[in-house]
């Protein structure tokens, strides 16, 4: 009794130390990260596309002002707390980019194309209410045969 009693201390105190040594994986939340970029993936037309997230008022506010370019398979992806009209515009921008307004249910509910650096101050304002915005390489829509309603996995 007394060997059995001491195997299970000595089995508890090493699954206490490689649970202190080794850390979970968990899935990142979309909302709940509040410090530096992080990637996520997104899924549109087949394709997956490496998305920063904006989940706070300042990076979306931030956006991808400051950034050189993307590369054909990223983006940004904005998340807002509520449905909304949520306006965009090329403020602080170096490059032409395509968005997409996209329902919480994941459905592409307006976009615009080869938006310009040179449009600013326009704003541009989805025709329904999204609760995300993915801005994405200028050409990717047109490339890949995006629509109004296409699914998009987040």
């Amino acid at each position: 009794m007394k060997r059995i009693l001491t195997v299970a201390l000595l089995l508890t105190a090493i699954a206490f130390l490689i649970s202190l040594v080794y850390k979970p994986l968990s899935v990142p939340s979309l909302v709940e990260e509040k410090s530096g970029p992080r990637v996520h993936t997104v899924v549109l037309a087949e394709r997956t596309v490496f998305v920063d997230v904006a989940d706070t008022p300042e990076k979306r506010s931030v956006g991808l002002s400051g950034r050189e370019e993307l590369a054909p398979d990223e983006g940004m992806l904005f998340v807002f707390p509520e449905d909304g009209m949520h306006a965009f515009w090329m403020k602080d921008m170096g490059f032409s980019i395509d968005i997409l307004w996209i329902s919480r249910e994941g459905l592409v509910v307006d976009m615009q194309q080869k938006v310009s650096p040179e449009t600013y101050p326009a704003a541009y304002v989805p025709r329904k209410e999204a609760r995300y915005v993915l801005e994405l390489p200028s050409g990717w829509i047109e490339r890949y045969t995006v629509g109004l309603g296409d699914v998009v996995q987040l």
